[in-house]
């Protein structure tokens, strides 16, 4: 019998889309000992879609989901809030990887439907808004990212509108952003409240369970999930902790976890709406990997992310979170002068599971395990698309989103600790060369 022990703890807070929402009851813990022929662990969006379809693909069998937090609080509910239809990759236009273009986004166009599939049927309000978003560029680095983007765009037959300064200066009321583009295809949401909402709407053949970390895995003729307060014993395992995965056996040194930090202003008056331009929600996605990410929300508030760094895939502290908002205050500023009289009510920080070279993770890791993670800044389709390719490759089913899933290519290795530390602050700082005004 091989035994995991994740010895780690699973800090989590409040801050962030969760504020906005009401106090809701959590579901208990796992107590006493639990039999099921299904175990999913991570209730994020990976785990919540593995669990739909497997709920549907098995609807006679019960199915067990835990999560180590409470909903909501891990990255699934931590993000901006884009469901990306199409991919942004680095670098010039290559004709030779088209294919590899093509796959990336068939798997974010199935995560896409999927999520609006569920949203729409269940009338889940979590601010969906499915008018795509900008690309845009401040400095002479993203600048010349443009005529690539242009290219991909092109040359992917990308339904997209090619703005100049004026234009975006007139959409976004912001003079910072030199040129761009408006990408038609994906959604903005309110990431929170759609983890909630999933919660909200699972299939009856479901039982959640929260607050509930792994803390050992056991493996012989079952798998035995081992609690503080009880244990479940499957006999399948779908393993959807992104990032985490390495604290229950797997993925050790193929992904680390990067800090990211934002903040929200107070909702914006009629008067300071009117001077953000002609539209009343948009997001804005820079075309430098460590530019700032930017929305104008449902409700009228300006949410700016603009830090990332590596702290051993923690969350910041309280007096972390309030050094970094001052990045956030300054970048806010300098993109909206006419608003600097407005302040910021919250911040936020949470962490994506990145790899050395951009990939993720998708299959079987042991007899009955099956694991997917790793979505280096994408999870919010990749990882909805991944979870329901998971449930259907452990039900024992084939298709094309499978293939996809399974076609991603292997992940770079990470040195062990200390260099692995080194490595990884190195990584994560390296994104914001050359950034400027885009941070």
């Amino acid at each position: 019998m091989f035994l995991s022990k994740n010895t780690n703890k699973y800090k989590t807070d409040h801050h962030g889309w969760s504020e906005f929402l009401p106090a809701r009851v959590s579901k208990p813990s796992v107590a006493g000992d639990v039999r099921t022929p299904w175990l999913i662990i991570g209730a994020g969006l990976t785990g919540l879609s593995a669990a739909r379809t497997l709920a549907t693909l098995n609807p006679d069998d019960q199915i067990i989901l835990v999560e180590a937090r409470e909903v909501g609080q891990g990255a699934s509910g931590r993000n901006s809030g884009y469901a990306v239809k199409y991919s942004q990759f680095p670098g010039a236009f290559d004709n030779g990887l088209i294919s590899e273009y093509k796959r990336v986004n068939r798997i974010n166009q199935a995560g896409l439907s999927l999520l609006r599939t569920s949203v729409l049927d269940n009338d889940i309000k979590c601010s969906w808004h499915e008018d795509g978003f900008h690309h845009a560029a401040a400095d002479d680095m993203s600048l010349h990212e443009c005529d690539h983007y242009q290219d991909y765009l092109q040359g992917l037959d990308i339904a997209h509108t090619a703005l100049n300064h004026n234009e975006l200066s007139e959409r976004l009321g912001s003079s910072v952003y030199q040129r761009g583009f408006h990408v038609h295809d994906g959604a903005l949401l309110q990431p929170a409240a759609l983890v909630r909402g999933l919660v909200n709407t699972l299939p009856n053949n479901i039982t959640l369970y929260e607050s509930s970390p792994v803390l050992k895995l056991a493996y012989g003729k079952n798998i035995t999930a081992q609690f503080s307060s009880g244990r479940v014993v499957a006999d399948n395992v779908i393993i959807a902790t992104n990032y985490e995965a390495p604290k229950l056996g797997f993925l050790r040194r193929h992904v680390i976890g990067s800090t990211l930090s934002g903040s929200f202003t107070r909702v914006l008056n009629t008067q300071e709406l009117d001077s953000l331009g002609s539209k009343r929600q948009w997001g804005v996605l820079s075309l430098h990997g460590g530019g700032a990410t930017v929305r104008l929300t449902e409700d009228g508030r300006i949410c700016l992310r603009n830090t990332a760094e590596y702290v051993g895939a923690n969350l910041l502290s309280d007096q972390q979170l309030h050094k970094r908002q001052m990045v956030h205050r300054e970048a806010f500023e300098r993109r909206f002068p006419q608003l600097q009289h407005v302040p910021f009510e919250f911040s936020w920080s949470g962490v994506e599971g990145i790899s050395r070279n951009g990939t993720n993770f998708f299959g079987q890791q042991k007899q009955n395990v099956f694991v997917a993670g790793g979505y280096n800044g994408s999870g919010v389709t990749r990882g909805t698309a991944f979870g329901s390719a998971l449930a259907n490759l452990a039900s024992g089913g084939q298709s094309e989103l499978i293939t996809d899933c399974l076609n991603t290519k292997s992940a770079t290795w990470l040195p062990p600790r200390p260099f692995l530390d080194i490595g990884a602050a190195f990584t994560v700082k390296s994104r914001f060369k050359g950034v400027g005004l885009d941070r």
